[in-house]
């Protein structure tokens, strides 16, 4: 008998196929691929395979229900009153800033049993899609004629532009991003409604929304309660919604068709092979290695003792999940039947079109090789892992650019987006000095070991000390960690700022015009000339396919379709749903799988047979998380937050023998509110009409 087929060459050999038919990974070579703009769904496939043709009303409402949290995942409504369903690895981040030593909630989980017991998250921002516009002609002839850096700032400047005259005076109330689609081939203004005001409802206890921990990450079978519940307020008191999804408690069944709404971070799936061999040779090599000694100091640090581990919880399995993912997408760039299939897909779309955008971006990758490693530790800031020095950037160059006209300044700081940066700038979630200390030590110390000791920016950092003797003087003789002081410096603007002797300041300030060049040269020599090369390869392509290709994920809203359906590997079924008696079956009471008290105590009420969590066809990437899975009568029947192994290069294509989206079951969540949590109200709420 033959040995199966290994997963990597069946994608690849998927991936030939498509391209040597001439379809140029087209809808029409996978089922149910594709992340969707709202304003161009698929109808006729969805008509044909599975008789389903949303109308407006229906995608207005999905639109209208489907939540963004600004920090990088998604939720939706699911009652009148604001109440939002999202991931419990969503609110890490709120979590753990209203958590502390004496009252952990990141370990020992929160039920709000009143409206008034709900905790206002320090930073969490939710956006809800309005309306969206094609703003493509107008940034076009901004940018008419010119190039390099004359090119960066003349788009920057009108994108400035359209956005603010978007949000007008409602700063508080409305968000509004230029977003561009399909790599610059069109420019699109996202309209939002933005809710600054959001509360902790509930979140389950650490140990239960991440069960399995790293071992099980990106696995099949699951079995997490990676769910929590948050809610939107406004002028003090919950939201009231028009629009909302339902919790259908009976969840989904095999074979259903289920969409997911949300907001997916970032594909690369429309990239020349030029770029993607950048990502292959250059960025991931990057990402990886930085990673995997952040991870081993962050497990070091966590070993102190209690306090300490709690301190890096958040961030070591943030680390630990971003080292998956990117080694996932090495591991798929490195099949060389993979990379055949691009450049065939690529040699197709370019016959008979003129060949110089291809060759402009392949040019371009020189400077972004040599560029990688400073852009990473300045501009990124890896240089300095702290919050501190976070704080201290934005303190510096905002009170540079706000002073200037709205039009010339970088772009993070124009008045559209003011609302969101000065609401992540004043978060109260605490500061631990030692923590602080312990990364910029290992972050100071990567700088020195990259740039070289005879570096002299290296030299102005550090001078005659070493990295953790800099790091302690700069955390200890700090004030930025006290509210108060960032209040008086953002309200005092440049003049406060330069007379600050904050030693995080003077960093930021030694490194800030090395930092403002190295990015001008990636905007100017890279980013410039891919993004006018963007917008010729994308008039190729639309000139050969129309619109019936999605563009690359952009943190926009959004629809993959798909059905419930597990996968064969290796001679194996893997079935799409697991149940609630499966995971006191996993638990062994040692971490990662370890079952809180509160579980056990609650094993008898709980009904074995619930399905837990379940896996589907559809189309996700990071930044779906959250993502509600709703099926024809936009009813929630699942919630999204991962993918299986064989996902993790979904960053550049979709293969659907192998892909699956893993979700939680929404019989699932009523059940653990009801019978683990003696949430009544809550479970009242979530399953009102």
């Amino acid at each position: 008998m033959a040995s199966p087929t290994p997963p990597a060459a069946r994608r690849a050999r998927t991936l030939l196929a498509a391209t040597v038919g001439g379809l140029l990974l087209s809808p029409a070579a996978f089922a149910a691929e594709g992340m969707w703009t709202l304003d161009n769904l698929p109808k006729a496939q969805l008509q044909q395979q599975f008789q389903f043709s949303p109308d407006q009303n229906w995608i207005d409402h999905a639109m209208q229900s489907s939540v963004r949290l600004a920090g990088g995942c998604s939720g939706s409504f699911v009652s009148p009153d604001g109440l939002v369903l999202t991931n419990a690895h969503c609110v890490v981040g709120c979590v753990q800033g209203l958590s502390s030593p004496q009252r952990d909630l990141q370990n020992d989980g929160f039920v709000a049993d009143a409206r008034g017991e709900e905790l206002q998250c320090p930073a969490e921002e939710l956006n809800v899609l309005r309306g969206i516009t094609d703003v493509s002609a107008r940034i076009a002839k901004a940018a008419e004629g010119k190039q390099g850096q004359a090119y960066v700032e003349a788009r920057n400047a009108e994108k400035g532009r359209i956005e603010s005259e978007c949000v007008g005076s409602d700063e508080a109330k409305t968000r509004c991003d230029v977003v561009e689609l399909y790599n610059g081939g069109q420019q699109h203004l996202y309209r939002y409604h933005r809710y600054s005001d959001v509360r902790l409802v509930f979140t389950p206890e650490y140990s239960v929304g991440f069960f399995g921990g790293d071992p099980d990450n990106f696995n099949f079978p699951r079995y997490n309660l990676d769910a929590a519940l948050l809610r939107a307020y406004e002028d003090g008191k919950p939201a009231n919604v028009e629009h909302h999804f339902t919790l259908k408690p009976e969840g989904a069944e095999a074979g259903e068709l289920v969409m997911v709404t949300g907001h997916p971070g970032r594909t690369q799936r429309q990239l020349t092979v030029a770029q993607l061999e950048t990502v292959r040779d250059v960025s991931l090599i990057n990402n990886l290695l930085w990673l995997s000694e952040r991870r081993a100091m962050l497990g070091q640090y966590g070993r102190i003792g209690e306090e300490a581990t709690r301190q890096a919880q958040s961030d070591l399995t943030f680390t630990d999940n971003s080292y998956k993912v990117f080694r996932g997408q090495l591991q798929a760039l490195l099949d060389p039947q993979v990379f055949a299939g691009k450049r065939a897909e690529e040699a197709r779309l370019r016959e008979g079109v003129d060949a110089a955008p291809w060759n402009e971006v392949e040019a371009a990758q020189v400077v972004a090789r040599q560029l990688a490693v400073p852009y990473m530790l300045l501009e990124q800031g890896r240089a300095f892992d702290s919050r501190l020095f976070g704080i201290a950037r934005v303190l510096l160059r905002g009170g540079t650019e706000r002073a200037k006209p709205n039009d010339a300044r970088l772009p993070e700081f124009q008045e559209a987006g003011q609302g969101r940066l000065r609401q992540t700038l004043m978060s109260s979630a605490p500061v631990y000095p030692e923590f602080e200390i312990a990364k910029l030590t290992w972050s100071l110390t990567k700088f020195r070991e990259l740039l070289g000791t005879d570096d002299p920016l290296v030299k102005s950092v550090l001078g005659t000390q070493s990295p953790a003797q800099v790091a302690k003087a700069l955390v200890e003789g700090s004030k930025l960690a006290d509210v108060a002081e960032r209040e008086r410096l953002w309200a005092g603007g440049a003049a406060a700022v330069e007379a600050s002797d904050d030693p995080f300041i003077r960093v930021a300030r030694t490194i800030d015009a090395a930092a403002r060049a190295v990015r001008q040269r990636q905007e100017s020599e890279v980013s410039s000339i891919e993004s006018r090369a963007a917008t010729q390869i994308a008039k190729v392509r639309f000139d050969k396919l129309g619109t019936t290709v999605y563009p690359d994920a952009t943190f926009t809203l959004r629809l993959s379709y798909g059905d419930v359906a597990g996968w064969e590997e290796n001679g194996k079924s893997i079935e799409p749903f697991t149940t609630m008696a499966g995971v006191f079956a996993r638990n062994t009471g040692a971490e990662p799988y370890a079952l809180p008290q509160r579980w056990l105590d609650a094993q008898s009420r709980i009904a074995g047979d619930t399905r837990f969590n379940f896996v589907s066809t559809n189309d996700i990437i990071g930044g779906n998380s959250g993502s509600p899975v709703i099926n024809r009568d936009a009813q929630v029947i699942g919630l999204a937050f991962d993918g299986n192994i064989h996902s993790l290069g979904g960053s550049f294509w979709y293969d659907p023998t192998l892909n699956r989206t893993v979700s939680v079951h929404s019989a699932a969540i009523i059940e653990s509110l009801k019978s683990v949590y003696g949430a009544d109200a809550l479970v009242g709420e979530l399953l009102q009409k």
